[in-house]
Protein backbone atom coordinates (compact mmCIF):
# COMPACT_ATOMS: atom_id res chain seq x y z
CA UNK A 1 0.00 0.00 0.00
CA UNK A 2 1.87 3.25 -1.04
CA UNK A 3 1.00 7.00 0.20
CA UNK A 4 -0.50 9.95 -1.19
CA UNK A 5 1.21 13.01 -0.92
CA UNK A 6 -0.42 16.31 -2.15
CA UNK A 7 1.70 18.05 -3.97
CA UNK A 8 2.62 21.78 -2.01
CA UNK A 9 4.68 24.48 -3.69
CA UNK A 10 5.26 26.50 -0.47
CA UNK A 11 7.01 23.58 1.54
CA UNK A 12 8.58 23.04 -2.15
CA UNK A 13 9.73 26.96 -2.01
CA UNK A 14 10.74 26.62 2.05
CA UNK A 15 13.36 23.25 0.78
CA UNK A 16 14.49 25.85 -1.39
CA UNK A 17 15.20 28.55 0.31
CA UNK A 18 16.90 26.32 3.48
CA UNK A 19 19.32 24.84 0.37
CA UNK A 20 19.96 28.48 -0.73
CA UNK A 21 20.35 29.92 2.85
CA UNK A 22 22.78 27.10 3.47
CA UNK A 23 24.96 27.90 0.75
CA UNK A 24 25.26 31.55 1.60
CA UNK A 25 25.68 30.65 5.32
CA UNK A 26 28.53 28.32 4.05
CA UNK A 27 29.82 30.84 1.83
CA UNK A 28 30.48 33.74 3.65
CA UNK A 29 30.89 32.28 7.10
CA UNK A 30 33.10 29.44 5.99
CA UNK A 31 33.22 25.87 7.62
CA UNK A 32 36.57 26.09 9.27
CA UNK A 33 36.24 29.54 11.47
CA UNK A 34 39.75 29.27 13.15
CA UNK A 35 41.20 29.08 10.14
CA UNK A 36 39.15 32.28 9.18
CA UNK A 37 40.17 33.93 12.26
CA UNK A 38 43.89 33.11 11.69
CA UNK A 39 44.11 34.34 7.95
CA UNK A 40 42.35 37.41 8.66
CA UNK A 41 41.55 37.63 4.78
CA UNK A 42 45.16 38.17 3.68
CA UNK A 43 45.45 37.78 0.48
CA UNK A 44 49.23 36.14 -1.30
CA UNK A 45 50.26 35.26 -4.00
CA UNK A 46 52.87 32.38 -4.47
CA UNK A 47 55.13 32.01 -8.29
CA UNK A 48 57.68 29.58 -9.49
CA UNK A 49 60.27 29.92 -11.80
CA UNK A 50 63.14 28.01 -12.47
CA UNK A 51 65.37 29.47 -10.07
CA UNK A 52 63.16 30.65 -7.59
CA UNK A 53 60.07 31.33 -5.38
CA UNK A 54 58.32 34.68 -5.16
CA UNK A 55 55.62 34.94 -2.55
CA UNK A 56 53.68 38.73 -2.57
CA UNK A 57 51.47 38.98 0.46
CA UNK A 58 48.68 41.91 0.83
CA UNK A 59 49.44 43.86 4.01
CA UNK A 60 48.03 46.68 3.83
CA UNK A 61 48.80 49.06 7.38
CA UNK A 62 51.51 46.38 8.52
CA UNK A 63 54.77 48.13 9.64
CA UNK A 64 57.92 45.88 9.06
CA UNK A 65 58.52 45.78 12.99
CA UNK A 66 55.04 44.19 13.91
CA UNK A 67 56.15 41.40 10.72
CA UNK A 68 57.65 38.17 11.71
CA UNK A 69 59.06 35.99 8.72
CA UNK A 70 60.37 32.16 9.52
CA UNK A 71 61.44 29.60 7.30
CA UNK A 72 61.68 26.34 8.82
CA UNK A 73 62.25 22.67 6.54
CA UNK A 74 60.36 23.92 3.64
CA UNK A 75 57.78 25.83 5.42
CA UNK A 76 57.06 29.02 5.39
CA UNK A 77 55.48 31.36 7.92
CA UNK A 78 54.21 35.36 7.88
CA UNK A 79 52.90 36.21 11.36
CA UNK A 80 51.57 39.83 11.61
CA UNK A 81 49.48 42.20 13.22
CA UNK A 82 46.95 44.55 11.99
CA UNK A 83 46.74 47.21 14.76
CA UNK A 84 43.39 48.69 15.73
CA UNK A 85 43.18 52.64 15.96
CA UNK A 86 42.45 53.48 19.46
CA UNK A 87 41.23 57.51 19.17
CA UNK A 88 38.23 56.55 17.87
CA UNK A 89 36.20 55.33 21.26
CA UNK A 90 33.87 58.06 21.85
CA UNK A 91 32.37 57.70 17.80
CA UNK A 92 29.94 55.16 16.51
CA UNK A 93 30.65 52.93 13.59
CA UNK A 94 28.28 53.07 11.06
CA UNK A 95 30.27 50.18 8.95
CA UNK A 96 33.26 48.75 9.79
CA UNK A 97 34.97 46.64 7.68
CA UNK A 98 38.81 47.07 8.76
CA UNK A 99 40.33 44.05 10.29
CA UNK A 100 42.60 44.49 13.50
CA UNK A 101 44.41 41.11 15.41
CA UNK A 102 47.01 38.69 14.63
CA UNK A 103 46.96 36.75 11.80
CA UNK A 104 49.09 33.66 10.63
CA UNK A 105 50.08 32.28 6.89
CA UNK A 106 51.90 28.94 6.49
CA UNK A 107 53.07 27.57 3.15
CA UNK A 108 54.95 24.15 2.47
CA UNK A 109 57.36 24.64 -0.48
CA UNK A 110 57.80 21.95 -2.85
CA UNK A 111 61.80 22.23 -3.18
CA UNK A 112 65.18 23.29 -1.20
CA UNK A 113 65.27 26.57 -0.59
CA UNK A 114 68.74 28.46 0.32
CA UNK A 115 67.41 29.64 3.63
CA UNK A 116 70.66 31.51 4.22
CA UNK A 117 69.85 34.34 0.80
CA UNK A 118 66.14 34.69 1.26
CA UNK A 119 65.22 38.34 0.54
CA UNK A 120 62.32 40.66 1.79
CA UNK A 121 60.99 43.88 0.68
CA UNK A 122 57.97 46.03 1.44
CA UNK A 123 56.52 48.63 -0.70
CA UNK A 124 53.19 50.47 -0.33
CA UNK A 125 51.13 47.39 1.39
CA UNK A 126 53.27 44.53 -0.23
CA UNK A 127 55.45 42.28 1.31
CA UNK A 128 57.36 40.42 -1.34
CA UNK A 129 59.72 37.28 0.19
CA UNK A 130 62.60 35.89 -3.24
CA UNK A 131 63.01 32.77 -1.84
CA UNK A 132 66.08 30.98 -4.22
CA UNK A 133 66.05 27.36 -4.98
CA UNK A 134 68.86 25.57 -4.11
CA UNK A 135 70.97 24.49 -6.94
CA UNK A 136 70.11 20.37 -6.62
CA UNK A 137 66.07 21.65 -6.95
CA UNK A 138 66.79 23.46 -10.16
CA UNK A 139 65.64 22.05 -13.36
CA UNK A 140 68.52 19.90 -14.93
CA UNK A 141 68.56 20.11 -18.69
CA UNK A 142 69.80 16.62 -20.32
CA UNK A 143 71.63 16.47 -23.38
CA UNK A 144 70.33 14.16 -25.51
CA UNK A 145 72.90 12.07 -27.70
CA UNK A 146 71.97 10.37 -30.59
CA UNK A 147 73.98 7.49 -32.76
CA UNK A 148 75.69 8.34 -36.15
CA UNK A 149 73.81 6.52 -38.92
CA UNK A 150 76.12 5.12 -41.46
CA UNK A 151 75.00 4.95 -44.67
CA UNK A 152 75.76 2.08 -47.18
CA UNK A 153 75.78 2.13 -50.76
CA UNK A 154 75.26 -1.41 -52.04
CA UNK A 155 76.25 -2.21 -55.77
CA UNK A 156 76.16 -5.47 -57.68
CA UNK A 157 76.19 -7.28 -60.72
CA UNK A 158 73.41 -9.31 -61.73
Amino acid sequence: MSNLTRWDPIREMMTLRNAMDHLFDSAYVGPNLTLAATNMGVSVDVIENPDEFVVKAELPGVKPEDMEITYNNNLLTIKGEFKEEKDVEENRFHVRERRSGVFTRSFSLPSNIKADAIQASYDQGILTLSLPKAEEAKPKRIAVKSNPVIEAKITGKN
